[in-house]
Protein backbone atom coordinates (compact mmCIF):
# COMPACT_ATOMS: atom_id res chain seq x y z
CA UNK A 1 0.00 0.00 0.00
CA UNK A 2 1.41 3.37 -1.02
CA UNK A 3 1.25 6.55 1.02
CA UNK A 4 -2.02 8.47 0.43
CA UNK A 5 -0.27 11.43 -1.21
CA UNK A 6 -0.39 10.98 -5.02
CA UNK A 7 2.95 12.68 -5.43
CA UNK A 8 4.61 11.09 -2.39
CA UNK A 9 7.77 10.29 -4.39
CA UNK A 10 8.01 13.89 -5.64
CA UNK A 11 7.56 15.23 -2.12
CA UNK A 12 10.36 12.95 -0.88
CA UNK A 13 12.68 13.92 -3.74
CA UNK A 14 12.14 17.59 -2.98
CA UNK A 15 12.92 16.93 0.69
CA UNK A 16 16.24 15.45 -0.39
CA UNK A 17 17.01 18.41 -2.65
CA UNK A 18 16.25 20.84 0.17
CA UNK A 19 18.51 18.82 2.48
CA UNK A 20 21.31 18.94 -0.08
CA UNK A 21 20.92 22.66 -0.64
CA UNK A 22 21.17 23.25 3.09
CA UNK A 23 24.15 21.00 3.78
CA UNK A 24 26.07 20.81 0.50
CA UNK A 25 25.59 24.22 -1.06
CA UNK A 26 29.33 24.92 -0.98
CA UNK A 27 30.20 21.63 -2.72
CA UNK A 28 27.64 21.66 -5.53
CA UNK A 29 28.99 22.50 -8.97
CA UNK A 30 27.27 24.84 -11.41
CA UNK A 31 25.15 22.17 -13.08
CA UNK A 32 23.97 20.77 -9.74
CA UNK A 33 23.12 24.23 -8.42
CA UNK A 34 21.18 24.90 -11.63
CA UNK A 35 19.24 21.65 -11.26
CA UNK A 36 18.18 22.50 -7.70
CA UNK A 37 17.23 26.02 -8.73
CA UNK A 38 15.31 25.05 -11.88
CA UNK A 39 13.54 21.98 -10.52
CA UNK A 40 11.22 23.60 -7.96
CA UNK A 41 9.49 26.11 -10.34
CA UNK A 42 8.60 23.46 -12.91
CA UNK A 43 4.94 22.41 -13.25
CA UNK A 44 4.09 19.60 -10.88
CA UNK A 45 3.47 17.02 -13.66
CA UNK A 46 6.90 17.81 -15.15
CA UNK A 47 8.63 17.40 -11.79
CA UNK A 48 6.72 14.20 -11.18
CA UNK A 49 7.71 12.78 -14.58
CA UNK A 50 11.36 13.67 -14.00
CA UNK A 51 11.43 11.84 -10.68
CA UNK A 52 9.52 8.85 -12.05
CA UNK A 53 12.12 8.46 -14.80
CA UNK A 54 15.04 8.94 -12.42
CA UNK A 55 13.69 6.13 -10.24
CA UNK A 56 13.47 3.73 -13.18
CA UNK A 57 16.21 1.94 -15.07
CA UNK A 58 17.13 4.12 -18.02
CA UNK A 59 18.39 6.24 -19.52
CA UNK A 60 16.14 5.61 -22.57
CA UNK A 61 12.32 5.68 -22.54
CA UNK A 62 9.49 5.55 -25.08
CA UNK A 63 6.70 8.00 -24.28
CA UNK A 64 3.87 5.69 -25.35
CA UNK A 65 5.08 3.07 -22.84
CA UNK A 66 4.91 5.49 -19.91
CA UNK A 67 1.67 5.48 -17.93
CA UNK A 68 1.13 7.14 -14.55
CA UNK A 69 -2.30 7.88 -13.17
CA UNK A 70 -1.18 11.16 -11.62
CA UNK A 71 0.46 12.33 -14.91
CA UNK A 72 -2.33 12.08 -17.52
CA UNK A 73 -0.53 14.14 -20.20
CA UNK A 74 2.93 12.58 -20.51
CA UNK A 75 3.90 14.60 -23.59
CA UNK A 76 2.81 17.85 -21.97
CA UNK A 77 4.75 17.04 -18.80
CA UNK A 78 7.84 16.26 -20.87
CA UNK A 79 7.84 19.55 -22.81
CA UNK A 80 9.54 21.70 -20.11
CA UNK A 81 12.08 18.92 -19.48
CA UNK A 82 12.93 18.81 -23.17
CA UNK A 83 13.29 22.59 -23.20
CA UNK A 84 15.78 22.43 -20.32
CA UNK A 85 17.73 19.63 -21.98
CA UNK A 86 16.94 17.25 -19.12
CA UNK A 87 15.30 14.98 -21.68
CA UNK A 88 16.82 14.68 -25.15
CA UNK A 89 15.67 13.19 -28.45
CA UNK A 90 18.81 13.80 -30.51
CA UNK A 91 21.24 11.39 -28.88
CA UNK A 92 22.35 8.23 -30.62
CA UNK A 93 21.74 4.91 -28.96
CA UNK A 94 23.57 1.60 -29.35
CA UNK A 95 21.91 -1.59 -30.49
CA UNK A 96 21.76 -3.06 -26.98
CA UNK A 97 20.02 0.11 -25.76
CA UNK A 98 17.47 -0.21 -28.56
CA UNK A 99 16.86 -3.82 -27.53
CA UNK A 100 16.16 -2.67 -23.96
CA UNK A 101 13.35 -0.43 -25.25
CA UNK A 102 11.49 -3.04 -27.27
CA UNK A 103 9.88 -6.44 -26.87
CA UNK A 104 10.95 -9.38 -29.00
CA UNK A 105 7.91 -9.14 -31.35
CA UNK A 106 8.64 -5.44 -31.84
CA UNK A 107 12.27 -6.18 -32.67
CA UNK A 108 11.28 -8.87 -35.17
CA UNK A 109 9.12 -6.29 -36.99
CA UNK A 110 11.83 -3.64 -36.73
CA UNK A 111 14.47 -5.95 -38.22
CA UNK A 112 12.26 -7.77 -40.71
CA UNK A 113 14.48 -9.48 -43.26
CA UNK A 114 17.45 -9.71 -40.89
CA UNK A 115 18.90 -13.17 -40.02
CA UNK A 116 16.89 -13.51 -36.81
CA UNK A 117 13.75 -15.51 -36.02
CA UNK A 118 11.07 -15.89 -33.36
CA UNK A 119 12.66 -19.05 -31.96
CA UNK A 120 15.61 -17.09 -30.68
CA UNK A 121 15.89 -15.42 -27.31
CA UNK A 122 16.48 -11.66 -27.27
CA UNK A 123 20.08 -12.19 -26.20
CA UNK A 124 20.66 -14.48 -29.19
CA UNK A 125 19.03 -11.97 -31.54
CA UNK A 126 21.27 -9.23 -30.19
CA UNK A 127 24.36 -11.39 -30.64
CA UNK A 128 23.39 -12.09 -34.24
CA UNK A 129 22.72 -8.46 -35.13
CA UNK A 130 25.59 -6.85 -33.21
CA UNK A 131 28.27 -7.31 -35.93
CA UNK A 132 25.86 -5.80 -38.50
CA UNK A 133 25.02 -2.70 -36.43
CA UNK A 134 28.08 -1.64 -34.46
CA UNK A 135 27.61 2.13 -34.75
CA UNK A 136 25.10 3.94 -32.50
CA UNK A 137 22.30 5.77 -34.34
CA UNK A 138 19.47 8.14 -33.50
CA UNK A 139 16.21 6.43 -32.66
CA UNK A 140 14.57 7.85 -35.78
CA UNK A 141 17.17 6.03 -37.89
CA UNK A 142 16.69 2.76 -36.05
CA UNK A 143 12.90 3.05 -36.27
CA UNK A 144 11.84 5.42 -39.08
CA UNK A 145 8.17 4.45 -38.70
CA UNK A 146 8.03 5.38 -35.03
CA UNK A 147 5.24 7.89 -34.28
CA UNK A 148 7.41 9.60 -31.66
CA UNK A 149 11.02 9.92 -30.59
CA UNK A 150 12.73 8.12 -27.76
CA UNK A 151 13.70 10.22 -24.75
CA UNK A 152 17.06 10.01 -23.08
CA UNK A 153 17.31 11.22 -19.48
CA UNK A 154 20.29 13.57 -19.38
CA UNK A 155 20.29 14.25 -15.65
CA UNK A 156 21.02 10.70 -14.53
CA UNK A 157 24.69 11.11 -13.64
CA UNK A 158 24.03 14.46 -11.99
CA UNK A 159 21.30 12.98 -9.82
CA UNK A 160 23.52 10.00 -9.00
CA UNK A 161 26.01 12.46 -7.51
CA UNK A 162 23.21 14.12 -5.56
CA UNK A 163 22.06 10.71 -4.30
CA UNK A 164 25.62 9.90 -3.27
CA UNK A 165 25.96 13.14 -1.34
CA UNK A 166 22.63 12.63 0.41
CA UNK A 167 23.16 9.02 1.48
CA UNK A 168 26.96 8.89 1.60
CA UNK A 169 26.81 5.68 -0.48
CA UNK A 170 25.41 4.34 -3.75
CA UNK A 171 23.56 1.30 -2.39
CA UNK A 172 20.68 3.29 -0.90
CA UNK A 173 18.21 5.01 -3.18
CA UNK A 174 15.15 7.25 -3.07
CA UNK A 175 12.91 4.30 -2.15
CA UNK A 176 14.25 4.67 1.41
CA UNK A 177 11.80 7.56 1.86
CA UNK A 178 8.86 5.41 0.83
CA UNK A 179 9.89 2.43 2.96
CA UNK A 180 10.25 4.77 5.93
CA UNK A 181 6.88 6.43 5.27
CA UNK A 182 5.23 3.01 5.11
CA UNK A 183 6.91 1.90 8.34
CA UNK A 184 8.75 -0.97 6.61
CA UNK A 185 12.00 0.43 7.97
CA UNK A 186 12.11 2.63 11.05
CA UNK A 187 15.24 4.47 12.10
CA UNK A 188 16.59 5.91 15.32
CA UNK A 189 16.23 9.70 15.14
CA UNK A 190 19.71 11.16 15.64
CA UNK A 191 20.15 14.86 16.29
CA UNK A 192 22.80 16.27 13.99
CA UNK A 193 23.43 19.79 12.80
CA UNK A 194 23.52 21.24 9.31
CA UNK A 195 27.27 20.61 9.10
CA UNK A 196 26.80 16.84 9.41
CA UNK A 197 27.47 15.35 6.01
CA UNK A 198 29.30 12.46 4.41
CA UNK A 199 31.66 14.52 2.28
CA UNK A 200 33.64 17.55 3.35
CA UNK A 201 35.05 18.50 -0.05
CA UNK A 202 34.27 18.13 -3.71
CA UNK A 203 37.39 16.01 -4.03
CA UNK A 204 35.82 13.51 -1.61
CA UNK A 205 32.76 13.17 -3.85
CA UNK A 206 34.83 12.70 -6.98
CA UNK A 207 37.14 10.31 -5.17
CA UNK A 208 34.25 8.11 -4.08
CA UNK A 209 32.87 8.00 -7.62
CA UNK A 210 36.30 7.22 -9.03
CA UNK A 211 36.71 4.29 -6.62
CA UNK A 212 33.22 3.08 -7.48
CA UNK A 213 34.17 3.16 -11.16
CA UNK A 214 37.34 1.18 -10.40
CA UNK A 215 35.36 -1.49 -8.56
CA UNK A 216 32.93 -1.76 -11.45
CA UNK A 217 35.80 -1.91 -13.96
CA UNK A 218 37.35 -4.78 -11.98
CA UNK A 219 34.09 -6.74 -12.24
CA UNK A 220 34.07 -6.07 -15.98
CA UNK A 221 37.58 -7.45 -16.45
CA UNK A 222 39.54 -4.23 -16.94
CA UNK A 223 43.32 -4.21 -17.38
CA UNK A 224 44.91 -4.68 -13.95
CA UNK A 225 47.86 -2.35 -14.49
CA UNK A 226 45.50 0.45 -15.53
CA UNK A 227 43.29 -0.31 -12.55
CA UNK A 228 46.19 -0.14 -10.11
CA UNK A 229 47.18 3.24 -11.53
CA UNK A 230 43.61 4.49 -11.26
CA UNK A 231 43.27 3.35 -7.66
CA UNK A 232 46.62 4.92 -6.79
CA UNK A 233 45.35 8.25 -8.13
CA UNK A 234 42.39 8.04 -5.72
CA UNK A 235 44.56 8.45 -2.61
CA UNK A 236 42.81 10.72 -0.12
CA UNK A 237 43.36 12.37 3.23
CA UNK A 238 39.81 11.31 4.15
CA UNK A 239 40.17 8.22 6.41
CA UNK A 240 36.97 6.46 5.38
CA UNK A 241 37.69 7.01 1.68
CA UNK A 242 41.16 5.58 2.22
CA UNK A 243 39.53 2.54 3.81
CA UNK A 244 37.34 2.14 0.71
CA UNK A 245 40.42 2.49 -1.50
CA UNK A 246 42.21 -0.17 0.54
CA UNK A 247 39.24 -2.50 0.09
CA UNK A 248 39.28 -2.02 -3.69
CA UNK A 249 42.99 -2.90 -3.68
CA UNK A 250 42.18 -6.03 -1.67
CA UNK A 251 39.56 -7.02 -4.26
CA UNK A 252 42.07 -6.45 -7.07
CA UNK A 253 44.58 -8.66 -5.27
CA UNK A 254 41.99 -11.41 -4.85
CA UNK A 255 41.10 -11.23 -8.55
CA UNK A 256 44.78 -11.53 -9.44
CA UNK A 257 45.13 -14.52 -7.12
CA UNK A 258 42.25 -16.26 -8.88
CA UNK A 259 44.05 -15.63 -12.17
CA UNK A 260 47.34 -16.85 -10.59
CA UNK A 261 48.88 -13.48 -11.41
CA UNK A 262 51.06 -13.47 -8.32
CA UNK A 263 53.13 -10.42 -9.24
CA UNK A 264 50.16 -8.09 -9.57
CA UNK A 265 48.43 -9.67 -6.58
CA UNK A 266 51.50 -8.83 -4.48
CA UNK A 267 51.48 -5.26 -5.82
CA UNK A 268 47.82 -4.79 -4.88
CA UNK A 269 48.16 -6.28 -1.40
CA UNK A 270 51.34 -4.30 -0.69
CA UNK A 271 49.39 -1.07 -1.29
CA UNK A 272 46.35 -2.13 0.76
CA UNK A 273 45.97 -1.52 4.49
CA UNK A 274 42.59 -3.27 4.55
CA UNK A 275 42.23 -6.05 7.14
CA UNK A 276 43.26 -9.34 5.58
CA UNK A 277 45.58 -7.90 2.92
CA UNK A 278 48.74 -8.71 4.86
CA UNK A 279 48.08 -12.40 5.39
CA UNK A 280 47.04 -12.77 1.74
CA UNK A 281 50.30 -11.12 0.75
CA UNK A 282 52.15 -13.76 2.76
CA UNK A 283 50.28 -16.45 0.81
CA UNK A 284 51.27 -14.80 -2.46
CA UNK A 285 54.93 -14.70 -1.40
CA UNK A 286 54.67 -18.44 -0.82
CA UNK A 287 53.28 -18.95 -4.29
CA UNK A 288 56.13 -16.88 -5.71
CA UNK A 289 58.65 -18.95 -3.70
CA UNK A 290 59.77 -15.76 -1.94
CA UNK A 291 59.87 -17.60 1.36
CA UNK A 292 62.22 -15.17 3.10
CA UNK A 293 59.82 -12.31 2.35
CA UNK A 294 56.88 -14.47 3.48
CA UNK A 295 58.62 -15.32 6.76
CA UNK A 296 59.60 -11.71 7.48
CA UNK A 297 56.05 -10.51 6.93
CA UNK A 298 54.60 -13.40 8.95
CA UNK A 299 56.89 -12.63 11.88
CA UNK A 300 55.85 -8.97 11.74
CA UNK A 301 52.22 -10.06 11.80
CA UNK A 302 52.87 -12.40 14.72
CA UNK A 303 54.54 -9.62 16.68
CA UNK A 304 51.67 -7.18 16.13
CA UNK A 305 48.61 -8.96 14.69
CA UNK A 306 45.93 -6.70 13.32
CA UNK A 307 43.22 -9.03 14.65
CA UNK A 308 42.57 -12.44 16.16
CA UNK A 309 41.77 -13.63 12.65
CA UNK A 310 45.19 -12.66 11.33
CA UNK A 311 46.93 -14.22 14.33
CA UNK A 312 45.02 -17.45 13.70
CA UNK A 313 45.85 -17.53 10.00
CA UNK A 314 49.52 -16.69 10.46
CA UNK A 315 49.89 -19.33 13.19
CA UNK A 316 48.58 -21.84 10.66
CA UNK A 317 51.11 -20.66 8.04
CA UNK A 318 54.23 -20.63 10.22
CA UNK A 319 54.94 -24.40 10.35
CA UNK A 320 54.72 -24.54 6.57
CA UNK A 321 57.02 -21.54 6.15
CA UNK A 322 59.54 -22.96 8.60
CA UNK A 323 59.62 -26.27 6.74
CA UNK A 324 60.07 -24.46 3.44
CA UNK A 325 63.05 -22.55 4.83
CA UNK A 326 64.54 -25.63 6.46
CA UNK A 327 64.15 -24.20 9.96
CA UNK A 328 62.48 -27.23 11.50
CA UNK A 329 59.15 -27.40 13.25
CA UNK A 330 58.37 -24.95 16.02
CA UNK A 331 56.41 -25.89 19.12
CA UNK A 332 52.74 -26.04 18.29
CA UNK A 333 50.63 -23.35 19.87
CA UNK A 334 48.51 -24.66 22.71
CA UNK A 335 45.73 -22.30 21.65
CA UNK A 336 44.91 -24.06 18.41
CA UNK A 337 42.73 -27.10 17.58
CA UNK A 338 43.34 -29.24 20.71
CA UNK A 339 41.38 -26.78 22.85
CA UNK A 340 38.37 -27.02 20.54
CA UNK A 341 38.69 -30.81 20.36
CA UNK A 342 38.03 -30.98 24.10
CA UNK A 343 34.61 -29.36 23.51
CA UNK A 344 33.45 -32.10 21.16
CA UNK A 345 30.40 -34.25 21.82
CA UNK A 346 28.65 -36.65 19.45
CA UNK A 347 24.98 -37.42 19.19
CA UNK A 348 22.98 -39.83 17.05
CA UNK A 349 19.53 -38.67 15.97
CA UNK A 350 16.83 -39.94 13.67
CA UNK A 351 17.04 -38.22 10.32
CA UNK A 352 14.17 -35.72 9.90
CA UNK A 353 11.18 -36.89 7.86
CA UNK A 354 11.13 -33.57 6.02
CA UNK A 355 14.24 -31.62 4.96
CA UNK A 356 15.44 -29.53 7.88
CA UNK A 357 18.69 -28.00 9.05
CA UNK A 358 20.62 -29.96 11.64
CA UNK A 359 20.50 -26.99 14.03
CA UNK A 360 16.70 -27.04 14.11
CA UNK A 361 16.59 -30.81 14.49
CA UNK A 362 18.89 -30.71 17.51
CA UNK A 363 17.05 -27.74 18.98
CA UNK A 364 13.75 -29.60 18.81
CA UNK A 365 15.34 -32.77 20.21
CA UNK A 366 16.66 -30.99 23.28
CA UNK A 367 13.90 -28.45 23.84
CA UNK A 368 11.55 -28.80 26.79
CA UNK A 369 9.64 -26.48 29.09
CA UNK A 370 12.19 -27.08 31.85
CA UNK A 371 15.17 -26.63 29.51
CA UNK A 372 14.24 -24.44 26.54
CA UNK A 373 16.59 -24.24 23.55
CA UNK A 374 16.80 -21.46 20.96
CA UNK A 375 18.54 -21.11 17.61
CA UNK A 376 20.33 -17.77 17.95
CA UNK A 377 23.75 -17.94 16.26
CA UNK A 378 25.00 -14.30 16.16
CA UNK A 379 21.72 -12.76 17.29
CA UNK A 380 21.69 -13.14 21.07
CA UNK A 381 24.99 -11.64 22.24
CA UNK A 382 24.94 -8.93 19.57
CA UNK A 383 21.40 -7.96 20.53
CA UNK A 384 22.15 -7.77 24.25
CA UNK A 385 25.18 -5.63 23.47
CA UNK A 386 23.19 -3.42 21.09
CA UNK A 387 20.45 -2.81 23.65
CA UNK A 388 22.82 -2.05 26.53
CA UNK A 389 25.04 0.22 24.41
CA UNK A 390 22.33 1.83 22.26
CA UNK A 391 23.20 5.38 23.31
CA UNK A 392 26.90 4.90 22.50
CA UNK A 393 26.19 3.30 19.12
CA UNK A 394 23.79 6.06 18.07
CA UNK A 395 25.75 8.97 19.54
CA UNK A 396 25.76 11.93 17.09
CA UNK A 397 29.51 12.09 16.63
CA UNK A 398 30.98 13.97 13.64
CA UNK A 399 31.09 11.75 10.57
CA UNK A 400 28.78 9.11 12.05
CA UNK A 401 25.31 10.24 10.97
CA UNK A 402 24.40 12.52 8.10
CA UNK A 403 20.93 11.53 6.87
CA UNK A 404 17.78 10.15 8.54
CA UNK A 405 17.91 6.66 6.97
CA UNK A 406 20.93 5.15 8.67
CA UNK A 407 20.60 1.83 10.47
CA UNK A 408 23.84 2.55 12.29
CA UNK A 409 26.85 4.87 12.34
CA UNK A 410 28.75 5.26 9.08
CA UNK A 411 32.06 4.60 10.84
CA UNK A 412 31.00 1.24 12.29
CA UNK A 413 33.79 -0.56 10.45
CA UNK A 414 36.44 2.09 11.06
CA UNK A 415 39.48 1.22 13.19
CA UNK A 416 38.67 4.03 15.62
CA UNK A 417 34.96 3.22 15.98
CA UNK A 418 35.34 2.10 19.60
CA UNK A 419 38.07 4.53 20.65
CA UNK A 420 36.02 7.53 19.49
CA UNK A 421 33.22 6.38 21.80
CA UNK A 422 35.35 4.99 24.63
CA UNK A 423 33.77 7.12 27.34
CA UNK A 424 30.27 6.41 26.05
CA UNK A 425 30.84 2.65 25.95
CA UNK A 426 32.39 2.78 29.43
CA UNK A 427 29.27 4.50 30.75
CA UNK A 428 26.99 1.88 29.21
CA UNK A 429 29.11 -1.05 30.40
CA UNK A 430 29.28 0.44 33.90
CA UNK A 431 25.68 -0.75 34.27
CA UNK A 432 27.07 -4.29 34.38
CA UNK A 433 28.84 -3.30 37.59
CA UNK A 434 26.17 -1.20 39.30
CA UNK A 435 23.38 -3.76 38.80
CA UNK A 436 21.21 -1.65 36.49
CA UNK A 437 21.96 -3.57 33.30
CA UNK A 438 18.79 -5.69 33.30
CA UNK A 439 16.56 -2.66 33.69
CA UNK A 440 18.50 -0.74 31.01
CA UNK A 441 18.24 -3.59 28.49
CA UNK A 442 14.54 -4.16 29.17
CA UNK A 443 13.77 -0.45 28.84
CA UNK A 444 15.69 -0.14 25.57
CA UNK A 445 14.00 -3.29 24.25
CA UNK A 446 10.60 -1.70 24.89
CA UNK A 447 11.44 1.84 23.78
CA UNK A 448 13.34 0.99 20.60
CA UNK A 449 11.28 -1.99 19.45
CA UNK A 450 11.66 -2.48 15.69
CA UNK A 451 14.09 0.36 15.01
CA UNK A 452 16.92 -0.49 12.63
CA UNK A 453 20.15 -1.39 14.41
CA UNK A 454 23.42 -2.98 13.29
CA UNK A 455 23.36 -5.21 16.40
CA UNK A 456 19.79 -5.96 17.48
CA UNK A 457 18.02 -8.87 15.77
CA UNK A 458 14.40 -8.04 16.54
CA UNK A 459 13.00 -11.06 14.70
CA UNK A 460 15.05 -13.43 16.86
CA UNK A 461 15.10 -11.67 20.21
CA UNK A 462 11.63 -12.44 21.51
CA UNK A 463 10.66 -11.33 24.98
CA UNK A 464 10.80 -14.89 26.42
CA UNK A 465 14.31 -15.35 25.00
CA UNK A 466 15.37 -11.97 26.38
CA UNK A 467 14.09 -12.77 29.87
CA UNK A 468 15.79 -16.16 29.92
CA UNK A 469 19.06 -14.59 28.84
CA UNK A 470 18.84 -11.90 31.51
CA UNK A 471 18.11 -14.49 34.20
CA UNK A 472 20.53 -17.24 33.17
CA UNK A 473 23.63 -15.59 31.68
CA UNK A 474 25.92 -14.32 34.47
CA UNK A 475 26.90 -10.69 34.26
CA UNK A 476 30.56 -11.74 34.29
CA UNK A 477 30.00 -13.62 31.04
CA UNK A 478 28.29 -10.63 29.44
CA UNK A 479 31.36 -8.56 30.30
CA UNK A 480 33.55 -11.13 28.60
CA UNK A 481 31.37 -11.30 25.49
CA UNK A 482 31.19 -7.54 25.15
CA UNK A 483 34.90 -7.06 25.78
CA UNK A 484 35.83 -9.32 22.88
CA UNK A 485 33.17 -7.78 20.67
CA UNK A 486 34.62 -4.32 21.28
CA UNK A 487 38.16 -5.50 20.52
CA UNK A 488 37.23 -5.86 16.85
CA UNK A 489 33.60 -5.12 16.06
CA UNK A 490 33.59 -6.05 12.34
CA UNK A 491 35.37 -9.38 12.87
CA UNK A 492 33.84 -10.46 16.17
CA UNK A 493 30.16 -9.85 15.41
CA UNK A 494 30.02 -13.29 13.76
CA UNK A 495 31.09 -16.81 14.66
CA UNK A 496 28.92 -17.33 17.75
CA UNK A 497 27.59 -20.86 18.45
CA UNK A 498 24.26 -21.83 16.89
CA UNK A 499 22.16 -22.77 19.91
CA UNK A 500 21.67 -21.53 23.45
CA UNK A 501 20.29 -23.92 26.09
CA UNK A 502 18.77 -22.62 29.32
CA UNK A 503 18.04 -24.28 32.64
CA UNK A 504 15.91 -21.57 34.32
CA UNK A 505 15.49 -23.37 37.62
CA UNK A 506 19.29 -23.47 37.98
CA UNK A 507 19.83 -20.07 36.33
CA UNK A 508 22.45 -21.46 33.98
CA UNK A 509 22.95 -21.77 30.24
CA UNK A 510 25.18 -23.33 27.58
CA UNK A 511 26.17 -22.37 24.02
CA UNK A 512 26.32 -25.14 21.43
CA UNK A 513 27.84 -25.12 17.96
CA UNK A 514 26.11 -27.75 15.80
CA UNK A 515 27.76 -29.67 12.98
CA UNK A 516 26.18 -32.12 10.58
CA UNK A 517 28.15 -35.05 9.15
CA UNK A 518 31.00 -33.67 7.06
CA UNK A 519 30.71 -30.08 8.34
CA UNK A 520 33.81 -28.32 9.61
CA UNK A 521 34.25 -25.44 12.00
CA UNK A 522 34.89 -22.07 10.39
CA UNK A 523 37.79 -19.96 11.58
CA UNK A 524 35.64 -17.30 13.24
CA UNK A 525 33.71 -20.04 15.06
CA UNK A 526 36.98 -21.57 16.30
CA UNK A 527 38.10 -18.20 17.64
CA UNK A 528 34.91 -17.74 19.67
CA UNK A 529 35.05 -21.33 20.93
CA UNK A 530 38.65 -20.90 22.04
CA UNK A 531 37.81 -17.66 23.80
CA UNK A 532 34.78 -19.11 25.58
CA UNK A 533 36.72 -22.19 26.68
CA UNK A 534 39.61 -20.09 27.96
CA UNK A 535 37.25 -17.80 29.92
CA UNK A 536 35.16 -20.56 31.47
CA UNK A 537 32.04 -19.79 29.43
CA UNK A 538 29.97 -22.99 29.00
CA UNK A 539 30.27 -24.05 25.38
CA UNK A 540 30.49 -27.24 23.37
CA UNK A 541 30.50 -28.51 19.79
CA UNK A 542 27.88 -31.15 19.02
CA UNK A 543 28.53 -33.35 15.98
CA UNK A 544 25.25 -34.91 14.89
CA UNK A 545 25.06 -38.18 13.02
CA UNK A 546 21.86 -39.56 11.52
CA UNK A 547 20.94 -42.95 12.95
CA UNK A 548 20.14 -44.53 9.58
CA UNK A 549 23.57 -43.57 8.27
CA UNK A 550 25.25 -45.00 11.35
CA UNK A 551 23.43 -48.32 10.92
CA UNK A 552 24.25 -48.52 7.22
CA UNK A 553 27.89 -47.81 7.96
CA UNK A 554 27.92 -50.59 10.58
CA UNK A 555 26.67 -53.08 7.98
Amino acid sequence: MLPPHRYYYLHNFQRALDWLAERYGDLLDESEQAFLTQFAPLPQPSRALMVRLLMRRGPWFLAHKLAYEEIPDIAGAAAPLLALGWLDTGHSLALHELFALHTKPELLRLFAGAPIHAGQRKAEMLQTLQPLHEAPQRYAVWNPQAPEAAWRVMTGELCERLRLMFFGNLYQDWSEFVLSDLGVFRYEPVAFDAASRAFQSRADVEGYLALHACRRALDEGADIDALLRSVASCASANPWLEQRRAKVLLRIGQACERAQDWTRAEQAYAQSAYPGARHRRIRVYERMQRLDDAMALAQAAQARPESDEEAQRVARMMPRLRRGLGLGAAARSASLAPVVAQLRMELELDAPAEPSSVEFVLRDHWHSAAAPVFYVENALVNSLFGLLCWTAIFAPLPGAFFHPFQSGPADLGAPDFVSRRAALFDACLARLDDGSWREAIRRCYADKQGLQSPFVFWSVLTEPLLELALDCIPVAHLKLFFARLLRNVPANRTGFPDLVRFWPAERRYELVEVKAPGDKLQDNQIRWLQYCAAQGIPVRVCHVRWREQVMEHAK
